[in-house]
């Protein structure tokens, strides 16, 4: 059997190449493509790069599929993929830079002292250095909570919006979302389920932000933005609960804390949804879903993101008896636990 160091290398080196992608997402270059090819000399121009540098980062992007060139070195002409003019172009409904753009403001630096957090079980961020908490100081201006809330909604939309489509909803007549953030959820499942009522639940700056989105989508009548305090409070009752990207931000006793409220909230027959990454049972396939169990690392210290299996367990802890699973895009799915 011959051996090939090639993948090791591939992988090894990839940090560069995801930096490279990150760098042109922050500059918004597949943005400034949707209007049109730029020459090498062009984007020079516009973005205030030196020549040979740049033209090496756009090379290792279009070596890598992400983007489009014509003509080879100082004559070469650059341009969007399909892909990346469908999801890396702001203007677009289906941009999901948001969160890459999060990644090269700030996440990508934490993943320098990963092997200090699984030492050590603790926060790798803003906090480290005795500031500020990311997500307080966030939630602290309103401007810029609206931009980081539109800004993430590119990274979920497909998957509520598959999920709205998926479920069987014509068994239910209400649903309740904890941490519905602008009310992403509950505005599809409304749109596409007439007799659904809906109430999405968070903290009080994101509801003001979640009665605007919902007003502007003409659905005040049939979707409410309330306030919340998950641990403090009970879960309101709704013949559907959902959770969508909220379990993994959370240590063990709070996720089964979680579940628990949401059992109590629910008759019988009612349906508690999971929306998350899920890693696969077998831990080998879902690479994404264990970077994102560790990005809870890098970011709360003690959070992680869990298998189906897991999930299972916990909710049948609670008391839920029966499950099933939907799958969305990518490499997340709906878990659903019946009590």
């Amino acid at each position: 059997m011959s051996l090939s160091p090639d993948h090791i290398m591939a992988i090894g080196s990839g940090y560069g190449v995801s930096k490279a992608l990150l760098s042109a997402v922050g500059l918004g270059l597949y943005s400034r493509l949707a209007e049109g090819p730029m020459s090498l000399a062009e984007i020079t121009a516009a973005y205030r790069l030196h020549e040979r540098p740049a033209m090496d980062w756009l090379d290792c992007l279009v070596s890598v599929n992400l983007l489009a060139r014509d003509g080879v070195g100082p004559d070469a002409v650059y341009s969007n993929t399909p892909e990346t003019a469908a999801f890396l172009d702001r203007a677009q409904p289906n941009y999901l830079g948001g969160i890459l753009e999060l990644w090269e403001k700030r996440n990508y630096r934490f993943w320098a002292d990963l092997t200090e957090a699984m030492q050590t079980a603790t926060a790798q961020n803003e906090t480290k250095a005795g500031g500020t908490p990311f997500f307080e100081t966030l939630y602290a201006e309103p401007d810029r909570l609206r931009a980081f809330m539109d800004a993430m909604t590119g990274s979920s939309l497909a998957n509520f919006m598959t999920f709205a489509d998926k479920f069987p909803f014509e068994r239910y007549t209400t649903l309740v979302d904890i941490g519905g953030a602008d009310a992403l959820l509950s505005r599809q499942v409304a749109a596409r389920h007439p007799h659904m009522r809906c109430a999405t639940y968070d903290l009080a700056l994101v509801t003001d932000i979640a009665r605007t989105k919902i007003a502007e989508a003409g659905l005040s009548d049939r979707i409410e933005a309330k306030t919340i305090d998950f641990f403090a409070e009970p879960i309101p009752t709704a013949d559907v609960v959902t959770m969508g990207m909220i379990l993994h931000d959370w240590p063990l006793d709070k996720k089964k804390a979680l579940i628990a409220k949401a059992y109590d909230a629910l008759p019988d027959g009612g349906a508690f949804v999971a929306i998350e990454a899920f890693i696969d049972d077998d831990r080998r396939e879902n690479t994404y879903a264990l970077f994102m169990s560790l990005t809870m690392l890098l970011e709360f210290g003690n959070a992680f993101d869990f298998t189906g299996a897991e999930f299972e367990t916990w909710c049948r802890e609670a008391g839920f008896t029966r499950f099933e699973s939907y799958p969305l895009v990518g490499p997340s799915a709906a878990k659903v636990a019946y009590k």
